[in-house]
Parts: C-alpha cells; structure tokens; sequence
C-alpha cells in the first residue's frame, strides 16, 4: 500500500479519539430521555431497559471498535492470473443514520478487478458491517468502502452500489415507506469503462 493510500485509510477509518462515557453513564441518559419521553424509567416494564438499551448500542456501534483495514489485511497472490470481476452481492446493511440516530436497511453490492492479489470473499462483507455500525450518512459509507478497498487492494477497479431505505423518513418527517435510496461510487476501471460498468450493473440486476 502506498504513503497515500496508508493515509486516506487511516483518515477515514480512525474514528476521533474522544473520553468514552462509562455504560453507568449511558444508562443514566437512557433514563433521562425516558424521563423527558413522559414516562417513568423507575416502572416494572422499564426498569432494565437503560441496559438493554445500552447493550443494542454494544452491537448496532460495535464498527467504531474495529478496523476495516485490518479486515482486508490478508490477501492472496495465487490467482492464476485472475483479473475479472470478483463480485459480493446481497450484503445486508444495518445502519443508523447519524442525524436521528434511527436504521437504515438495505444491501450492498461490491466488487473489484484484482491486480494480482485477491482478499478472500467474506471481507468485503465485513468492511460492509464495519462501516454501517456507525452512525452514518449512505453517501459517506458508500464512498468509504470504495476506500478501504481501493486503499488495502489497490486494484484495477471498485464498484461499490448501495440501496436503503431510511427510517427518518419512512417513521418520521415525511412519512414515504418503500422508498430506496440509491448510492454508488466506481473508481478506476469501473468509472472509465462503460462496458465493464454496465457488466457490473448487469450481474446485480440492474
């Protein structure tokens, strides 16, 4: 990996180095906000919930506590020569979004054109569940998967496509259920050749 490469990786998946409140902490906003919900967070049916709620959080930010980099650490220069698309579709997205702290769901497709090393498959689903447990925006987690693997594989070409649909909207605000948000980004290859895009496009369906 190159100096710059080495950089934007660790720009992008570092997050701030900030004091991490204590979970006694996180569970007494928990009760403040049930408090300012109306409700009594000293009730039988709420009284555990602070924890519960504070466990989720374990697990729905549990990317701030890993590194996609290291997740695409290890590859493999064994290929034969291999140099067609390797492809992951269907990966399922969990996230929140990161102004109103509510999921967004929907799936990634991502692929790559190997310059001589490949990562084995189930990393690119992994740097996929990194960066959607965290709070964010889709355009920024898509661009950020075509990073990470632009950065560790440095490979002839990424194609990262993203389809959501937002809670923020479809529970709240506007109130539009089944609406898709779409994202992509291609970089190399896959942004200067039309056909090798409309390829990519075609093995996922679209």
């Amino acid at each position: 990996m190159t100096d710059r490469n080495l950089a934007v990786a660790a720009n992008e998946t570092a997050p701030l180095a900030q004091e991490r409140p204590s979970r006694s902490e996180a569970e007494a906003a928990v009760r403040t906000l049930i408090r300012w919900a109306g409700d009594d967070p000293t009730r039988e049916g709420l009284i555990d919930t602070p924890n519960r709620v504070v466990r989720a959080w374990d697990d729905f930010f549990a990317g701030y506590n890993q590194d996609p980099i290291d997740a695409l650490a290890r590859t493999f220069e064994e290929v034969d020569g291999y140099d067609e698309i390797v492809l992951m579709r269907d990966i399922r997205v969990e996230s929140h979004c990161e102004h109103h702290i509510v999921p967004i769901i929907g799936k990634a497709h991502v692929a790559y054109l190997p310059n001589n090393r490949v990562v084995g498959i189930s990393k690119l689903a992994r740097v996929v569940e990194i960066y959607s447990k965290r709070m964010q925006v889709q355009e920024t987690m898509t661009a950020q998967i075509a990073n990470a693997i632009e950065s560790v594989l440095e490979p002839r070409g990424v194609a990262v496509y993203v389809e959501a649909q937002h809670q923020c909207m479809t529970t709240r605000g506007v109130h539009m259920p089944g609406v898709d948000t779409v994202t992509t980004s291609m970089r190399g290859a896959f942004k200067s050749d039309s056909e090798l895009r409309r390829e990519f496009y075609t093995l996922i369906g679209k």
